[in-house]
């Protein structure tokens, strides 16, 4: 396993204790936007039951740790043992994505029996708690690292999959959507089709979050970026797509989703004019009445949301 400095250990049992009060003191409001820093150094979740969801566990070496993932297989991975599918990399919010594998997995399901979607395989990958999706600073925590250098060649390896950009698809909510965003504009040779729902953060400074005090904002920066502004920005998605701003425009199938009651808006809003400004080709779906709620907007999306994923496994998939 991993060491960790004294520092670093107390500023993660402190975040996680936080975390865990943070959530016992939710009401029916989703939070799945940083609202405090509680990341966690346990690599391994409990196992979620759900309908063709699996839980493994593999050896990530950026880790230096054994590290879970969630599985869903649809019945055709078991009945054609010689076709290879396509593959979705779900990114979860912040607080962990268990609750939520669940419900997203029967959506899946229910959308490919109805033929609304070809058959997939979905990875529900571990991002830690307030993992962000990010090799953090101090290197405590190599999450980047660990799903881009270990988990994608694990399940590749793995399972029958088409394994080409082409063939991957990341989605993602809140922090899930700013990691979705962060992985498709920086590693556009690997993944090609990539949406962010609800995402964030997306502004150009972490001093404060539109679901986070300035004191928690500042507990994010400190331990994930190192307390530096210019690190957020420098790993940022905008940062990521004035990079890789003509690879993107050419070969990427891209879409940004918010909900215009969603305290992100605004964000997200400048991001999608940041985007247009760079020429860099995107689908920009405003969901009226729907605020910051994962799966609010996947019922408001309807049967809009599996079109995005037709039209982007229809090259791959015979």
């Amino acid at each position: 396993m991993r060491t960790f400095s004294k520092a670093t250990i107390g500023r993660l049992l402190f975040g996680f204790l936080s975390g865990v009060l943070s959530l016992a003191a939710q009401t029916a409001k989703p939070m799945s936007q940083p609202h405090a820093v509680s990341a966690s150094p346990l690599w391994v979740t409990k196992a979620v039951t759900a309908p063709r969801v699996t839980h493994h566990v593999f050896t990530s070496k950026s880790a230096k740790a054994e590290v879970s993932y969630h599985l869903y297989r649809p019945a055709a991975y078991e009945a054609d043992g010689g076709r290879r599918f396509p593959v979705v990399y779900w990114l979860h919010g912040s607080g962990g994505g268990l609750p939520g594998i669940s419900s997203v997995a029967r959506r899946f399901d229910a959308a490919i029996e109805a033929g609304k979607l070809p058959p997939c395989l979905v990875v529900f990958v571990n991002g830690l708690e307030m993992g962000m999706y990010v090799d953090w600073a101090d290197g405590s925590a190599p999450v980047e690292s660990m799903i881009i250098r270990d988990l994608l060649p694990h399940i590749d390896a793995t399972y029958r999959t088409i394994a080409k950009r082409e063939g991957r698809l990341l989605d993602g909510f809140s922090m899930g959507g700013y990691g979705a965003g962060r992985f498709g504009f920086r590693y556009p040779e690997l993944f090609q089709n990539v949406s962010m729902m609800g995402a964030g953060p997306m502004q150009e400074t972490l001093d404060r979050t539109p679901r986070a005090s300035s004191v928690q904002a500042k507990s994010l920066l400190r331990d994930v970026y190192g307390g530096k502004q210019a690190r957020f920005l420098a790993v940022s998605p905008r940062r990521y797509a004035e990079q890789n701003a003509t690879t993107l425009a050419r070969g990427s199938r891209l879409r940004l989703v918010i909900g215009d009651r969603d305290e992100t808006f605004d964000s997200n809003r400048n991001f999608h004019d940041h985007l247009m400004r760079l020429g860099i080709p995107h689908q920009w779906i405003v969901l009226p009445g729907i605020g910051h709620d994962p799966m609010g907007v996947l019922a408001a999306m309807g049967d809009q949301h599996w079109a995005f994923y037709r039209d982007a496994f229809a090259a791959v998939v015979v």
